[in-house]
């Protein structure tokens, strides 16, 4: 037998199954845990030794919903998610993937939806695209030097918008022909064979286009109608794979449908389908009732496989002026981001006529939305007024005498992007969220990591909800751990989330020493792959010791080990239903250990 190229010594030793944490040595050989024991286990002179005494050793946990599709492809090491433990990221979500259409098409397409500067991606697509189909795609992917492993949906709207064309998938009144569907169907089809985890799709218009032909029209995938969809979910239900989408938030809420198409009623197979989000909404706060209820009920009576996706953190959400994608569920803020041109939007936010449609929008408190349209309750963080900042805009209206309205687009119009502030739209009441974290209804996910770089972090969901279990023991850790690992893995039906004999070695090692305040703090750091932006970032470097990938150390102590003849790619690309522990043929047996 060979030396252990790793070990992970005297941790707290969590296998993501949900099993109760025991006193163990991990051994790692070739990438894989190779030996777990209650004993000392023999170090040769080439071995790396992780000390964990006092310390939580788990499964890297598995990020379901980011939007990583360009940032992979010029910084595949994904430091923001792998310093917080993240050892897996699935990407394609929301109808959005880069596989199909073109650099423009996709630059269009991702920009305003997920605040991503529209130029930089075109950039990075148009120097780095070079597959053709699915399968090249995924060629290239394992190519580059991959921090964390990668999982994919295939995006609705990107082939939506290949088969029919930006003009007719944005189109009303524009039907798929049957030749058309056929082809949607086909492209499907071929991501699934490459791998592919299943189709994200979506059908909440509040998603718009970038660009200028075709800007502010909703994603291609909201035109679709459920011919189309169910067309689409046929293939999805015979291959096992997953439906990821979104519901309407209007007066036609088409939620039901959802719940059918999962159903397996009539002896047919279950649709596996993962639906945005469950959440304790401020804006209709007695909804909760309904996010708890639904799914475990639904999946018990009605023969779904039904699960919502839930960020187990408070949501709060930070805006440059009138940068915010909540303004697009509206009229008169989706007119005001329409418009490009500093000068043009600036003397849209002074007409009268347009402040009076800003101030309806505002005080109807019976249209549907995400945003509770409260400026009480919206914080001012900077501004070049010094004087401002730490108040509300509700605050200052109510000493200058004026509308909220008018006095956040005065200040809009003065400050522009100077002008930053923040709210919380959802998750703020522990006892909701501490409910929703322990539905069985409910995936730990929707952080959107890589996207939203100046609206929102949320990279280390995980640890913060562990440092809210090691605070309050609202759950155990066990239980949180396989929320975060294990259990996400297992229903993706990806090989990850686990840490047994056999299993590859991406792990974590917490110290829950280091879970304070400082995990739920906001930061700011440069972008250089995207012109130098500066994104928010979290920083929990006394709570992360060491991130490893495939047995080897990538992270630890603040400082990422990417440098030297030594390092390799760490992270692969996870093909759907390849759940199973894996060997690879150059490795040496895995010898039994006494657990």
């Amino acid at each position: 037998m060979h030396d252990f190229d790793l070990v992970v010594e005297n941790g707290l030793w969590f296998d993501g199954t949900g099993a109760e944490g025991r006193m163990r040595n991990l051994g790692i050989r070739n990438g894989h845990i190779a030996e777990v024991s209650a004993d000392t286990l023999p170090v040769g002179r080439d071995t790396e030794i992780l000390d964990a005494r006092g310390k939580w050793v788990m499964p890297g946990f598995v990020d379901i919903h980011t939007h990583y599709d360009a940032e992979v492809l010029v910084n595949p090491l994904l430091p923001e998610s792998v310093r917080h433990g993240v050892t897996t990221v699935v990407i394609g979500n929301c109808s959005l993937s880069t596989v199909f259409s073109s650099p423009e098409e996709c630059a269009d397409l991702f920009s305003r939806v997920e605040a991503i500067p529209r130029q930089s991606m075109l950039d990075i697509l148009d120097d780095g695209r070079s597959w053709t189909s699915p399968s090249t795609y995924v060629s290239v992917l394992e190519s580059l030097p991959l921090g964390p492993n990668v999982a994919a949906f295939i995006g609705h709207s990107d082939i939506r918008t290949t088969v029919l064309g930006m003009a007719k998938a944005t189109s009303n009144s524009y039907r798929p022909s049957s030749i058309e569907l056929d082809a949607m169907g086909e492209m499907l089809t071929e991501s699934l064979d490459a791998g592919f985890l299943g189709l994200s799709s979506m059908t909440n218009k509040l998603d718009k286009i970038d660009g200028t032909e075709f800007r502010s029209r909703s994603l291609p995938s909201t035109y679709s109608r459920w011919r189309e969809m169910r067309f689409l979910n046929r293939i999805l239900r015979d291959r096992g794979r997953i439906l990821q989408s979104a519901p309407t938030i209007d007066f036609r809420p088409n939620i039901a449908r959802f719940f059918a198409e999962s159903s397996g009623f009539g002896g047919r197979p279950k649709l596996k389908t993962s639906l945005l989000s469950a959440a304790d909404s401020k804006a209709y706060p007695p909804i909760v009732y309904f996010m708890l209820a639904a799914a475990p009920l639904l999946n018990k009576f009605a023969k779904t496989d039904f699960r919502w996706q839930h960020l187990p953190v408070p949501f709060t959400v930070y805006a440059d002026g009138i940068d915010l994608v909540v303004f697009e569920e509206f009229g008169a803020g989706a007119a005001a981001l329409h418009l490009q041109d500093e000068v043009e939007r600036n003397e849209l936010l002074q007409d009268e006529k347009y402040r009076r449609w800003f101030r309806k929008n505002y005080d109807d408190k019976l249209s549907p939305r995400i945003w509770h349209r409260n400026f009480h309750d919206a914080v001012i963080v900077a501004s070049p007024d010094t004087s401002i900042v730490g108040k509300t805009f509700g605050q200052l209206a109510d000493e200058r005498g004026l509308h909220p309205v008018d006095t956040y687009l005065d200040l809009v119009v003065v400050h522009g992007k100077k002008l930053r502030w923040r709210t919380t739209i959802a998750n703020d009441r522990p006892k909701f969220a501490d409910k929703l974290a322990r539905s069985s209804g409910v995936q730990m996910g929707f952080g959107d990591a890589g996207a939203h770089l100046r609206n929102m972090a949320f990279y280390n969901f995980p640890i913060r909800l562990l440092k809210r279990v090691h605070d309050t023991g609202f759950m155990t850790v066990e239980h949180a751990v396989h929320r975060l690992t294990g259990e996400l893995a297992q229903w993706y039906g990806i090989n990850a989330g686990h840490l047994r004999l056999g299993d590859r070695a991406d792990l974590v090692i917490i110290d829950p020493s280091g879970l304070n305040a400082s995990v739920d703090g906001v930061y700011e750091a440069q972008m250089e792959q995207f012109g130098g932006i500066s994104r928010m970032v979290n920083r929990n470097d006394d709570a992360v010791d060491a991130t490893v990938v495939a047995g080897q150390v990538v992270f630890r102590r603040g400082r990422f080990d990417t440098a030297g003849e030594n390092f390799r790619r760490t992270g692969r690309f996870l093909r759907a239903g390849a759940c199973s522990r894996e060997s690879d043929s150059s490795e040496q047996p895995i010898r039994s250990a006494a657990l």
